[in-house]
């Protein structure tokens, strides 16, 4: 066991101690941020953790198979990705269409039926009453609010369905770590992917395809879904050096009764609940921690789980490679163990494992 000066880093590190964003800080080399997803979805390679022993082994995501036992239920967030980045024109008095450079807009949420609340780039264009063409007119929008942190609210006017034009002239917000474009729209998606509503993807869950999920069913493994919309605040960094300081972002989850009846009956029989994805495990834990119990649930969540968290639904995880320093691996620490997770993530270094959104998974069992 590692020590310092003879006392095991379990004891110092203890999950009380816990308490400083550096201590969750890696070296990570700037080559090793995957720039695109891999072919086919379960290509990518997958580090086996045990979290009682500390051991690794290194698989492929196909293998996962190996690791989960039939009676064990996945539980996966079927939410799925608003291609929410969109370029307009500015309008003139005439209602044409100005020689000027494109203005970018990212939706972040729906304020009424046809309101959004938008990140605008660059903001000085969008000016209170301003108006926007956008995809050659299929939308027009105008701006009616300007907010105090500089988010403006546009407000659409169109034919047909706004979100059926939106998949036809939107991009995917890729997270900002991504630099190269996407040529595939549905890789940014998960197969199972169904209520529109994310600005991010829940990556854990883009390694799995349809054969791989219907040899889990095959085996006796249950699929049930929840659902949480993940917000851009996924993204933000924590900013305070005492985590304990850190707001987390709010974001709206939905667990439906048959899901609920899967945990249960898994729990009752000896299996494990094991959840695809840090997103799938905050929606789990917040509704045991509201209620004591796993039930339908619908609400909202700004759940912070880091060392010191007492779990109480999930005992399995299956996860990305994450930020130094941010929120996602202090949630796989709270699972995982610290030591156990910093070892880990050194070993993916070490080994080249890819990391972050497009990257290589974690199974932490």
């Amino acid at each position: 066991m590692s020590t310092i000066g003879g006392i095991p880093l379990k004891e110092i590190f203890s999950q009380q101690s816990l308490t400083k964003k550096s201590q969750f800080n890696f070296d990570l080399p700037p080559e090793l941020i995957a720039q695109s997803p891999i072919e086919p979805r379960d290509a990518s390679k997958l580090l086996v953790l045990d979290k009682n022993t500390g051991t690794l082994k290194h698989q492929h995501f196909k293998d996962i198979i190996n690791f989960i036992n039939k009676g064990d239920c996945l539980i996966l967030n079927n939410s799925k990705v608003l291609p929410a980045r969109i370029f307009g024109n500015k309008l003139s008095s005439e209602n044409n269409c100005e020689n000027s450079k494109l203005v970018e807009f990212l939706l972040l949420k729906q304020v009424s039926n046809n309101s959004w609340e938008t990140l605008v780039k660059p903001g000085k264009k969008a000016k209170c009453g301003t108006s926007f063409s956008f995809g050659d007119g299929k939308l027009i929008g105008k701006i009616t609010d300007v907010k105090e942190d500089g988010n403006r609210i546009i407000e659409f006017k169109y034919e047909g369905n706004f979100f059926n034009i939106l998949d036809e002239i939107g991009q995917m917000p890729l997270p900002p770590y991504i630099k190269e474009s996407l040529k595939n729209k549905s890789r940014y998606q998960t197969v199972y992917a169904k209520d529109l509503g994310s600005a991010a993807a829940p990556t854990a869950g883009l390694h799995f395809t349809p054969e791989l999920l219907d040899k889990l069913k095959e085996k006796g493994v249950n699929i049930g879904f929840v659902t949480l919309h993940v917000g851009l605040g996924t993204f933000r960094p924590v900013q305070t050096e005492n985590i304990n300081e850190h707001k987390m972002h709010s974001e709206h989850y939905f667990m439906s009764e048959e899901t609920a009846e899967i945990i249960n009956n898994t729990k009752q029989n000896g299996g494990k609940v094991i959840a695809v994805g840090t997103t799938s495990c905050r929606t789990l834990e917040t509704i045991a921690s509201k209620n004591n119990c796993i039930k339908s649930s619908e609400g909202w969540t700004d759940i912070f789980i880091h060392p010191g968290y007492e779990f109480k639904c999930i005992d399995g995880l299956i996860t990305n490679f994450h930020l130094p320093e941010s929120t996602l691996i202090m949630l796989v620490s709270a699972f995982a163990g610290y030591e156990n997770t910093m070892n880990a993530y050194k070993t993916a270094v070490d080994e080249k494992y890819r990391f972050f959104s497009f990257g290589d998974a974690m199974m932490i069992i």
